[in-house]
């Protein structure tokens, strides 16, 4: 037998927590000295304790971890239980993996300030180009909330293409607009520059746009589009320092576009007022 510190040392656990699990029914001791008190512990225990300590860590409430121990839940309900509490843990990843991006932009955009190379901003004349392109709505302009719409859109616009027998002439250009409810939404356009008339592309959902000419301020971004924060506000704090205005959203122009997603290069062209 085991004193309650002996114990809690072999379980990795506090006194503290046993003497809870003790009030509450979860875990009580094998004896207690009538005349001092002391509660004492089998080794037999432990194994009690371990799946006490495995399902709680897994997120079960206490009162759902007494169930399952002591034998009030069947198999099968278990493993729905387990199943849900995958995919609740699974969803909790992702959304925290989303947490870490936003994180190391904003790192990023903290880290570029006061180190803003001005010679990598230039002010051209982009011309104007036909692009085929399909659009959806993302709810906000975060990186976050713009990789899950404007991915599967360019996985769904190529095999379109491909059908409608139109080959891309020229890079991926994907831009953007205000939604139209006012809701903070914005309308993801992700398009390919093609060599074919204006209108609708048959019934394949694609449609083949003139983007006019205009001027802007561009600069390269090399990287994951997950991280192009930094960049973006290295191109605003140029055009306030230099006087001028931005016109709308940034296009992304490919450049370059390997499976490898932190090589990429994109060119961000920022409209300007006239």
């Amino acid at each position: 037998m085991f004193t309650i510190g002996e114990f809690a040392r072999h379980g990795r656990v506090s006194a503290r927590m046993l003497r809870h699990y003790d009030a509450i029914g979860l875990l009580r001791p094998d004896r207690i000295d009538p005349a001092t008190g002391y509660r004492y512990y089998g080794a037999a225990q432990l194994a009690r304790l371990n799946r006490v300590i495995a399902l709680k860590d897994l997120g079960f409430t206490l009162q759902q971890v007494r169930a399952v121990v002591d034998d009030q839940v069947d198999a099968d309900e278990l493993r729905g239980m387990l199943r849900l509490r995958r995919a609740e843990l699974e969803a909790a990843m992702t959304a925290a993996a989303a947490r870490l991006t936003q994180v190391e932009a904003r790192l990023r955009s903290i880290e570029s300030e006061g180190h803003m190379p001005e010679n990598d901003v230039q002010i051209k004349r982009v011309p104007a180009v036909r692009v085929a392109e399909v659009t959806a709505t993302a709810p906000g302009y975060q990186p976050q909330d713009i990789s899950p719409v404007v991915g599967p859109l360019y996985e769904k616009l190529f095999p379109l293409l491909a059908t409608a027998g139109v080959r891309p002439t020229g890079p991926g250009i994907a831009r953007y607009e205000d939604g139209p409810d006012g809701d903070g939404s914005v309308v993801v356009h992700a398009g390919v520059t093609v060599d074919a008339p204006a209108g609708p592309l048959g019934d394949t959902g694609v449609t083949v746009v003139e983007l006019p000419a205009f001027e802007a301020a561009t600069i390269v971004h090399r990287g994951s589009m997950d991280h192009v924060l930094a960049t973006e506000q290295i191109l605003a704090r140029w055009i306030e320092d230099h006087g001028r205005r931005p016109a709308g959203y940034s296009r992304e122009v490919s450049l370059e576009c390997p499976e490898d997603r932190e090589m990429w290069v994109t060119e961000l062209q920022l409209p300007l007022v006239g």
